[in-house]
């Protein structure tokens, strides 16, 4: 019998947010992004202001940590207009998708990031 993994639901990582849509905005995914599971990290880059995988080591504004994607999106080949949470909110730490090959220090300073923009993972 086939087995199925499940990804991520929309919202799933979150634990609690400011009432009505205080801490959501709507925010380009850059086009090259990829398919990015609900719960990704993000930063903004600063040439643009899209969105795009967070990256502790990036020089172009994704070194910031500066949203969580809502949803999932395809941003392969174009950019894409998304949900994120990037203020007054509470995540679930454990739910947060990570750029692949991001150590436990570029998570702890993501971490920091979103921090001081109140939303807090725990």
């Amino acid at each position: 019998m086939a087995t199925f993994t499940e990804g991520m639901h929309a919202g799933e990582f979150l634990v609690s947010e400011a009432n009505g849509r205080l801490s959501r905005a709507t925010i380009t995914v850059a086009s090259g992004a990829g398919k990015l599971q609900a719960g990704t990290v993000l930063a903004t880059l600063t040439a643009g202001g899209k969105h795009v995988p967070y990256d502790n080591a990036g020089t172009d504004g994704s070194e910031t940590a500066a949203a969580i994607l809502y949803a999932g999106v395809d941003a392969t080949a174009a950019d894409v207009k998304a949900t994120g949470i990037v203020r007054l909110a509470e995540v679930a730490a454990e739910a947060l998708v990570w750029a692949d090959g991001l150590d436990a220090a570029g998570k702890t300073a993501g971490l920091a990031d979103l921090a001081a923009a109140f939303v807090i993972a725990r």
